[in-house]
């Protein structure tokens, strides 16, 4: 029996609550990550100096998720309330039991806390026990050093490397580092997940 496909849901966590992306988290995404060239390196272009902006890339993924070839998630911060990021799941294939989870950035405030070790483990915790996946995969640009130390760190495997996978905005060739959590994988990956949570806030 094939896996579900994943539609918009909330997922609630001690620490953040990961809820459907919409428009009117607009304000608060922008002044959690717009402008700052270092959140958005890796997200495909430079980052957005204003709300305009950053909410045109907020409408291509929503309209992406119309079309029913994502689902997006705004990352809620429960302490404070307000949006600090997005996540999303993408390269959904419920007949072969996978999905990628990817275009995801958080405001650099919140980078290495809680909030990434929690997103990933409800997405995950979905993914794998309430949809029936068997494959999770995450992709990251090879020079991207510290994201793949965060998907090494949720015990991801990591599979190998496609060679100039991907045209970068300014015109070079990235290759692209693909990592995976099998469903049989994830009894232990989940326990490494959890107990890391609990050591939070140490690192995330």
């Amino acid at each position: 029996m094939p896996a579900s496909v994943p539609l918009p849901v909330t997922l609630t966590g001690r620490h953040v609550r990961l809820q459907p992306l919409a428009m009117e988290h607009l304000g608060q995404l922008f002044a959690a990550g717009g402008r700052d060239e270092e959140v958005w390196r890796w997200q495909g272009g430079p980052a957005p100096q204003t709300q305009e902006e950053l909410g045109g890339k907020l409408a291509v993924l929503l309209e992406s998720a119309r079309r029913g070839e994502c689902v997006p998630f705004t990352v809620i911060d429960r302490a404070s309330g307000k949006a600090v990021g997005w996540t999303t799941y993408m390269d959904i294939d419920a007949a072969n039991e996978r999905l990628e989870i990817g275009w995801t950035w958080y405001g650099r405030a919140y980078w290495r806390t809680a909030v990434n070790t929690e997103s990933k483990l409800l997405l995950l915790t979905h993914a794998f026990e309430d949809l029936g996946m068997g494959r999770v995969q995450l992709k990251t640009d090879h020079l991207n050093h510290r994201s793949q130390a965060a998907i090494t760190r949720l015990g991801a495997y990591r599979e190998g490397v496609l060679r100039r996978h991907l045209r970068r905005p300014d015109g070079t060739w990235r290759d692209t580092v693909y990592f995976s959590i099998l469903a049989r994988d994830w009894p232990t990956a989940k326990e490494r997940l959890t107990a890391r949570l609990e050591g939070l806030g140490d690192e995330g």
